[in-house]
Protein backbone atom coordinates (compact mmCIF):
# COMPACT_ATOMS: atom_id res chain seq x y z
CA UNK A 1 0.00 0.00 0.00
CA UNK A 2 1.20 3.13 -0.97
CA UNK A 3 1.92 6.17 1.81
CA UNK A 4 -0.89 8.71 0.63
CA UNK A 5 -3.46 5.20 0.54
CA UNK A 6 -2.26 4.53 4.24
CA UNK A 7 -2.47 8.46 5.25
CA UNK A 8 -6.26 8.26 3.27
CA UNK A 9 -7.15 5.16 4.88
CA UNK A 10 -7.04 6.55 8.64
CA UNK A 11 -8.55 9.24 7.61
CA UNK A 12 -12.02 8.00 6.31
CA UNK A 13 -11.62 5.04 8.16
CA UNK A 14 -11.94 6.61 11.51
CA UNK A 15 -15.10 8.11 10.53
CA UNK A 16 -16.85 5.08 8.96
CA UNK A 17 -19.90 3.35 10.46
CA UNK A 18 -21.38 -0.39 10.13
CA UNK A 19 -24.82 -0.96 10.99
CA UNK A 20 -26.26 -3.79 11.68
CA UNK A 21 -26.51 -5.48 8.07
CA UNK A 22 -22.86 -5.12 8.53
CA UNK A 23 -23.23 -2.40 5.35
CA UNK A 24 -20.85 0.89 6.17
CA UNK A 25 -21.94 4.26 5.91
CA UNK A 26 -20.67 7.64 6.75
CA UNK A 27 -22.42 10.54 8.62
CA UNK A 28 -22.26 13.59 6.21
CA UNK A 29 -21.64 15.94 9.32
CA UNK A 30 -18.73 13.72 10.05
CA UNK A 31 -17.93 14.08 6.62
CA UNK A 32 -17.91 17.74 6.64
CA UNK A 33 -15.13 18.05 9.38
CA UNK A 34 -12.76 16.10 7.89
CA UNK A 35 -13.21 18.02 4.03
CA UNK A 36 -12.40 20.71 6.38
CA UNK A 37 -15.41 22.54 5.34
CA UNK A 38 -16.42 25.17 8.64
CA UNK A 39 -20.47 26.01 7.29
CA UNK A 40 -22.65 23.13 6.85
CA UNK A 41 -24.42 25.77 4.34
CA UNK A 42 -21.17 25.39 2.20
CA UNK A 43 -21.14 21.43 2.13
CA UNK A 44 -25.18 21.27 1.89
CA UNK A 45 -24.25 22.77 -1.66
CA UNK A 46 -21.53 20.36 -2.15
CA UNK A 47 -23.79 17.10 -1.38
CA UNK A 48 -27.10 18.80 -3.43
CA UNK A 49 -24.10 18.98 -6.49
CA UNK A 50 -22.87 15.57 -5.37
CA UNK A 51 -27.05 14.32 -5.27
CA UNK A 52 -27.40 15.77 -8.96
CA UNK A 53 -24.69 14.09 -10.35
CA UNK A 54 -26.29 10.68 -8.89
CA UNK A 55 -29.68 11.27 -10.16
CA UNK A 56 -27.64 12.61 -13.41
CA UNK A 57 -25.71 8.49 -13.36
CA UNK A 58 -28.88 6.44 -13.26
CA UNK A 59 -29.13 6.33 -9.56
CA UNK A 60 -31.87 7.12 -6.96
CA UNK A 61 -30.12 9.77 -4.88
CA UNK A 62 -32.22 8.53 -1.79
CA UNK A 63 -30.43 4.79 -1.80
CA UNK A 64 -27.08 6.52 -1.45
CA UNK A 65 -27.80 9.82 0.51
CA UNK A 66 -30.84 9.06 3.16
CA UNK A 67 -32.08 11.82 5.52
CA UNK A 68 -31.22 11.71 9.36
CA UNK A 69 -32.47 15.02 10.68
CA UNK A 70 -32.32 14.98 14.12
CA UNK A 71 -33.13 17.16 17.34
CA UNK A 72 -30.61 18.58 19.52
CA UNK A 73 -30.37 19.92 22.83
CA UNK A 74 -29.49 23.75 22.90
CA UNK A 75 -29.78 24.18 26.30
CA UNK A 76 -32.15 26.16 28.33
CA UNK A 77 -34.83 23.07 27.56
CA UNK A 78 -34.92 24.79 23.75
CA UNK A 79 -33.88 22.08 20.88
CA UNK A 80 -33.35 22.71 16.94
CA UNK A 81 -33.46 20.28 14.10
CA UNK A 82 -30.31 19.77 11.98
CA UNK A 83 -29.82 18.28 8.69
CA UNK A 84 -27.63 15.02 8.56
CA UNK A 85 -27.22 12.18 5.93
CA UNK A 86 -26.08 8.63 6.43
CA UNK A 87 -23.58 8.13 3.18
CA UNK A 88 -22.85 5.37 1.29
CA UNK A 89 -19.42 4.93 -0.35
CA UNK A 90 -20.88 5.81 -3.32
CA UNK A 91 -22.31 9.10 -2.00
CA UNK A 92 -18.72 10.26 -0.39
CA UNK A 93 -16.89 9.61 -4.03
CA UNK A 94 -19.41 12.24 -5.44
CA UNK A 95 -19.30 14.23 -2.61
CA UNK A 96 -15.21 14.92 -2.76
CA UNK A 97 -15.00 14.77 -6.90
CA UNK A 98 -17.41 17.85 -6.21
CA UNK A 99 -15.28 19.42 -3.65
CA UNK A 100 -13.47 22.32 -3.16
CA UNK A 101 -10.52 20.83 -5.62
CA UNK A 102 -8.09 23.53 -3.65
CA UNK A 103 -8.32 21.63 -0.44
CA UNK A 104 -5.21 19.03 -0.31
CA UNK A 105 -7.86 16.84 2.15
CA UNK A 106 -10.49 16.63 -1.01
CA UNK A 107 -7.44 14.87 -2.52
CA UNK A 108 -6.75 12.29 -0.44
CA UNK A 109 -10.70 12.03 -0.09
CA UNK A 110 -10.81 11.34 -3.81
CA UNK A 111 -7.31 9.04 -3.59
CA UNK A 112 -9.27 6.74 -0.82
CA UNK A 113 -13.01 6.98 -2.16
CA UNK A 114 -12.16 6.87 -5.87
CA UNK A 115 -8.64 4.38 -6.27
CA UNK A 116 -8.80 2.43 -3.49
CA UNK A 117 -12.38 1.78 -3.03
CA UNK A 118 -12.20 0.32 -6.78
CA UNK A 119 -9.78 -1.73 -6.17
CA UNK A 120 -11.55 -3.35 -3.37
CA UNK A 121 -14.72 -3.78 -5.06
CA UNK A 122 -12.97 -5.62 -8.06
CA UNK A 123 -10.90 -7.72 -5.54
CA UNK A 124 -12.44 -7.69 -2.03
CA UNK A 125 -9.21 -9.55 -0.66
CA UNK A 126 -6.79 -7.07 -1.87
CA UNK A 127 -4.98 -6.15 1.09
CA UNK A 128 -4.18 -10.17 1.61
CA UNK A 129 -2.85 -10.26 -2.02
CA UNK A 130 1.21 -10.70 -2.75
CA UNK A 131 2.63 -7.95 -4.44
CA UNK A 132 2.84 -9.56 -7.64
CA UNK A 133 -1.13 -9.95 -7.57
CA UNK A 134 -1.75 -6.61 -6.80
CA UNK A 135 0.62 -5.13 -8.87
CA UNK A 136 -1.73 -7.09 -11.78
CA UNK A 137 -4.87 -6.12 -10.00
CA UNK A 138 -3.58 -1.95 -10.12
CA UNK A 139 -2.18 -2.72 -13.57
CA UNK A 140 -4.99 -3.79 -14.99
CA UNK A 141 -7.26 -0.85 -13.39
CA UNK A 142 -4.54 1.17 -15.22
CA UNK A 143 -5.49 0.12 -18.56
CA UNK A 144 -9.11 0.83 -17.97
CA UNK A 145 -8.56 3.88 -16.76
CA UNK A 146 -5.72 4.99 -19.27
CA UNK A 147 -8.23 4.40 -21.77
CA UNK A 148 -11.09 6.82 -20.26
CA UNK A 149 -7.82 9.26 -20.33
CA UNK A 150 -6.83 8.79 -23.39
CA UNK A 151 -10.38 9.77 -24.78
CA UNK A 152 -10.52 12.75 -22.18
CA UNK A 153 -7.33 14.18 -24.01
CA UNK A 154 -8.14 13.67 -27.23
CA UNK A 155 -11.38 16.12 -26.70
CA UNK A 156 -8.90 18.18 -25.09
CA UNK A 157 -7.48 18.59 -28.49
CA UNK A 158 -4.43 16.01 -27.97
CA UNK A 159 -6.04 14.01 -31.01
CA UNK A 160 -2.78 12.53 -32.56
CA UNK A 161 -0.64 10.03 -31.38
CA UNK A 162 2.27 12.50 -31.07
CA UNK A 163 -0.26 15.31 -29.55
CA UNK A 164 -1.06 12.22 -26.62
CA UNK A 165 2.70 11.13 -26.44
CA UNK A 166 3.33 14.85 -25.38
CA UNK A 167 0.47 14.70 -23.19
CA UNK A 168 1.68 12.05 -21.12
CA UNK A 169 5.28 13.28 -20.39
CA UNK A 170 3.81 16.20 -18.92
CA UNK A 171 2.49 13.78 -16.22
CA UNK A 172 5.14 12.21 -16.26
CA UNK A 173 6.97 15.40 -15.63
CA UNK A 174 4.87 16.52 -13.08
CA UNK A 175 4.81 12.85 -11.01
CA UNK A 176 8.78 12.57 -11.51
CA UNK A 177 10.33 15.60 -10.90
CA UNK A 178 11.00 16.30 -14.46
CA UNK A 179 11.43 12.86 -15.82
CA UNK A 180 9.99 12.11 -19.31
CA UNK A 181 8.97 8.60 -20.26
CA UNK A 182 12.36 8.20 -22.28
CA UNK A 183 14.50 9.10 -18.90
CA UNK A 184 12.37 6.69 -16.78
CA UNK A 185 13.12 4.27 -19.65
CA UNK A 186 16.77 5.11 -18.66
CA UNK A 187 16.35 4.97 -14.88
CA UNK A 188 14.50 1.51 -14.87
CA UNK A 189 16.86 0.10 -17.62
CA UNK A 190 14.17 -0.82 -19.54
CA UNK A 191 14.56 -1.19 -23.94
CA UNK A 192 13.01 0.88 -25.94
CA UNK A 193 9.68 -1.27 -26.73
CA UNK A 194 9.23 -2.39 -22.90
CA UNK A 195 6.15 -0.23 -21.30
CA UNK A 196 6.84 1.68 -18.45
CA UNK A 197 3.78 0.85 -16.20
CA UNK A 198 4.84 -3.06 -16.93
CA UNK A 199 7.89 -2.26 -15.01
CA UNK A 200 6.25 -0.79 -11.56
CA UNK A 201 5.67 -2.42 -8.23
CA UNK A 202 2.60 -1.42 -6.83
CA UNK A 203 3.38 0.94 -5.21
CA UNK A 204 4.34 3.14 -7.98
CA UNK A 205 1.55 2.07 -10.44
CA UNK A 206 -1.10 3.33 -7.52
CA UNK A 207 0.61 7.10 -7.51
CA UNK A 208 0.25 6.66 -11.73
CA UNK A 209 -3.49 5.90 -10.98
CA UNK A 210 -4.13 8.41 -8.91
CA UNK A 211 -2.66 10.74 -11.71
CA UNK A 212 -4.03 9.28 -14.41
CA UNK A 213 -7.74 9.29 -12.53
CA UNK A 214 -7.88 12.79 -11.41
CA UNK A 215 -6.42 14.31 -14.52
CA UNK A 216 -9.28 12.77 -16.29
CA UNK A 217 -12.12 13.91 -13.51
CA UNK A 218 -10.40 17.58 -13.81
CA UNK A 219 -10.28 17.79 -18.06
CA UNK A 220 -14.01 16.54 -17.88
CA UNK A 221 -14.98 18.68 -14.94
CA UNK A 222 -13.52 21.57 -16.40
CA UNK A 223 -13.97 20.96 -19.93
CA UNK A 224 -10.99 21.53 -21.41
CA UNK A 225 -10.89 22.24 -25.15
CA UNK A 226 -6.78 23.23 -25.52
CA UNK A 227 -3.82 20.72 -25.79
CA UNK A 228 -1.77 23.43 -24.64
CA UNK A 229 -4.27 23.30 -21.19
CA UNK A 230 -4.26 19.71 -21.09
CA UNK A 231 -0.90 19.05 -20.93
CA UNK A 232 -0.75 21.94 -18.60
CA UNK A 233 -3.30 20.06 -16.38
CA UNK A 234 -1.94 16.52 -16.64
CA UNK A 235 1.60 18.29 -15.45
CA UNK A 236 -0.02 20.19 -12.35
CA UNK A 237 -1.87 17.03 -11.33
CA UNK A 238 1.08 14.85 -11.60
CA UNK A 239 3.10 17.84 -9.56
CA UNK A 240 0.20 17.06 -6.83
CA UNK A 241 0.31 13.33 -6.52
CA UNK A 242 4.10 14.12 -5.87
CA UNK A 243 3.80 17.08 -3.35
CA UNK A 244 1.36 14.66 -2.20
CA UNK A 245 3.79 11.58 -1.14
CA UNK A 246 6.60 14.55 0.34
CA UNK A 247 4.32 15.45 2.44
CA UNK A 248 3.59 11.86 3.65
CA UNK A 249 7.43 11.47 4.14
CA UNK A 250 7.06 8.45 1.51
CA UNK A 251 9.28 7.76 -1.52
CA UNK A 252 8.99 9.21 -4.71
CA UNK A 253 8.13 7.32 -7.24
CA UNK A 254 11.74 7.38 -9.56
CA UNK A 255 13.44 5.80 -6.00
CA UNK A 256 11.06 2.96 -5.88
CA UNK A 257 12.41 -0.19 -7.15
CA UNK A 258 12.16 -1.80 -10.11
CA UNK A 259 10.72 -5.29 -9.85
CA UNK A 260 12.86 -8.31 -11.44
CA UNK A 261 9.68 -9.41 -13.06
CA UNK A 262 7.11 -7.35 -15.44
CA UNK A 263 3.41 -7.82 -15.48
CA UNK A 264 4.07 -9.84 -18.98
CA UNK A 265 5.78 -12.68 -16.98
CA UNK A 266 3.88 -12.96 -13.92
CA UNK A 267 0.83 -13.53 -16.39
CA UNK A 268 2.97 -16.00 -18.54
CA UNK A 269 3.51 -17.70 -14.38
CA UNK A 270 -0.19 -17.49 -13.91
CA UNK A 271 -1.29 -19.50 -16.91
CA UNK A 272 1.36 -21.93 -16.60
CA UNK A 273 0.25 -22.68 -13.05
CA UNK A 274 -3.53 -23.00 -14.31
CA UNK A 275 -2.11 -25.23 -16.73
CA UNK A 276 -0.77 -27.52 -14.52
CA UNK A 277 -3.39 -27.63 -12.24
CA UNK A 278 -5.83 -28.51 -14.94
CA UNK A 279 -3.80 -31.52 -16.00
CA UNK A 280 -3.76 -32.61 -12.28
Amino acid sequence: MSEIEKYSEKVFEEIKHVNEYGEEFWYARELQNVLEYKQWRRFSEVIDKAKQACENSGNTSSDHFANVGKMVDLGSSSKRNIDDYMLSRYACYLIVMNGDPRKEVIALGQTYFAVKTRQQELIENYEDLDEDQKRLAVRKEMKFHNKSLAEAAQMAGAVTPKDYAIFQNYGYRGLYGGLDAKAIHERKGLKKNQKILDHMGSTELAANLFRATQTDEKLRRDNITRKDEANKTHYEVGAKVRQTIADLGGTMPEDLPTPDRSISQIERKQRRSLISDADE
